[in-house]
C-alpha cells in the first residue's frame, strides 16, 4: 500500500506541484487549502504524514497542528516563511516533528519526507539490545515501540514520533551524554541538517509533557554546552 502525505497550505501553485512531485516518487497525496476542511479530512481518514503552511485562513497551521496533537502522533513538517522564527519555535513546542523554510527545494521537502516516514517506520518494527520485543522499560518509564505508547508511572504521555525517538534514544543508555548531533542523527537521520535549537525545543517539549504527569520528573538532564543524558536510577 503506498503511503499518504496530506499537503494543507492555501497557495494551490504549491500545492499543484508538491503533489505531482511526490505522485511521482508513488505517494498517495491529498490536498486541503485551509486548516479546517484539513482537520475533518485527516479526522476522518489519517494520513501517513502531514505537511501544513502556517498562514492559512479558516484555521492556521498551529491551531491545526494543536488539534491533531490531541489525537494523533502522525509525522507534522511545517512550511514556514523566513521571517517566521517565532512561529517555528512555537510549531515545535506544539509537536512538529521538522520545518522547512520557504522557498523551499521540492528534493529538500521529499528527502525529510522520507526521512520522517522511514524513522517511523523503523521505530514500529525495531527490537534489538534491551528493546525486547519493542518493550523498553526504565524505571518508571516504559516505552512500546510497536504500539508506540509512552508510560510514567502508569500514565500515558503522548509523544510524537521525534519526541518519543529522543526519549528512547536517551532511555537506552542512562548516565550516557548524548550531544545534540548524535540526538539529531537519532531522532531525524544521518544527512538531514537540522538546527540545534530544534533538538533544545523537542526536549523541552519533552519535559513539559512528563511534567503535566509528575511535576517531580527530573530523568533528563542537561548538561550545558555538551547535550542531554537520561539519569541512572
Amino acid at each position: 500500500m503506498p503511503q499518504t502525505i496530506a499537503l494543507v497550505d492555501d497557495d494551490r501553485n504549491i500545492l499543484t506541484s508538491v503533489s505531482m512531485t511526490l505522485e511521482q516518487e508513488g505517494y498517495q497525496v491529498r490536498t486541503y487549502t485551509d486548516g479546517e476542511s484539513a482537520l475533518q479530512g485527516l479526522m476522518a481518514k489519517p494520513a501517513d504524514l502531514a505537511v501544513l503552511d502556517i498562514k492559512m485562513p479558516r484555521m492556521d497551521g498551529m491551531e491545526l497542528l494543536q488539534r491533531l496533537r490531541a489525537r494523533s502522533a502522525m509525522p507534522v513538517i511545517f512550511l514556514t516563511s523566513k521571517d517566521e522564527e517565532v512561529d517555528e519555535l512555537m510549531g515545535l513546542r506544539l509537536g512538529a516533528d521538522d520545518y522547512i523554510t520557504k522557498p523551499f527545494s521540492q528534493r529538500l521537502l521529499l528527502e525529510r519526507i522520507r526521512a520522517l516516514l522511514r524513522r517511523n517506520d523503523a521505530m514500529k518494527a525495531e527490537s534489538n539490545g534491551v528493546v525486547a520485543g519493542g518493550l523498553l522499560v526504565r524505571g518508571d518509564l516504559t516505552l512500546d515501540e510497536t504500539k508506540h505508547t509512552c508510560l510514567w508511572k502508569g500514565k500515558q504521555i503522548q509523544l510524537t514520533v521525534t519526541e518519543f525517538l529522543l526519549v528512547k534514544t536517551l532511555a537506552l543508555r542512562p548516565g550516557l551524554v548524548k550531544n545534540r548531533d548524535q540526538l539529531i542523527d537519532a531522532a531525524y537521520g544521518e544527512n538531514i541538517y537540522v538546527d540545534d535549537r530544534t533538538i533544545d525545543s523537542h526536549v523541552k517539549r519533552v519535559r513539559k509533557k512528563f511534567r503535566a504527569q509528575d511535576e517531580e520528573f527530573a530523568q533528563i538532564e542537561t548538561l550545558y554546552g555538551i547535550g542531554y543524558r537520561y539519569k541512572e536510577q
